[in-house]
């Protein structure tokens, strides 16, 4: 697994750098989309999070989920467009699963739109982790600390 500045960014999944999203395919052809570690560590403690409701669409480029800490609030942005098949009521319930765990706190579950054309577009874990250092670099993230 990559780790970058002590950031995990596993091997299984893929990535929108520039999103901090994670994707995960799933054997039924729905992609799971979560926050990576070093989205959670920027925000900060997460206490609130606002996903789109099952069925409603989404357009590409847009956000899945609003996500709250202490000092941001943002989206959650999909890369993927499609209709939102499921969320993590469990992240609803208790947002700072995300911070605890984000490869194990989904956002929601999506059932995407030319899928095969977007996951060209996402960096494959084992291919990230020069990807990830030079945005943090850019952006002046020193990482993940603990």
């Amino acid at each position: 697994m990559p780790v970058v500045r002590g950031c995990n960014l596993p091997d299984d999944l893929l990535y929108d750098v520039d999103s901090h999203t994670w994707y995960r395919e799933m054997p039924d052809g729905k992609v799971r989309i979560g926050m990576t570690q070093v989205a959670v560590a920027l925000a900060g403690k997460l206490v609130a999070f606002t996903p789109k409701k099952p069925g409603k669409p989404i357009a590409a480029g847009k956000s899945c989920a609003t996500v709250e800490s202490g000092k941001w609030v943002g989206p959650a942005k999909s890369a993927a467009g499609g209709n939102v098949a499921a969320v993590n009521d469990a992240l609803v319930a208790t947002p700072t699963l995300a911070n605890d765990d984000p490869y194990s706190a989904r956002v929601v579950e999506l059932e995407p739109e030319n899928w095969g054309d977007v996951k060209g577009t996402l960096t494959p874990g084992p291919a990230v982790a020069d990807k990830y250092d030079a945005k943090m670099a850019a952006d002046g993230f020193a990482g993940c600390g603990g």
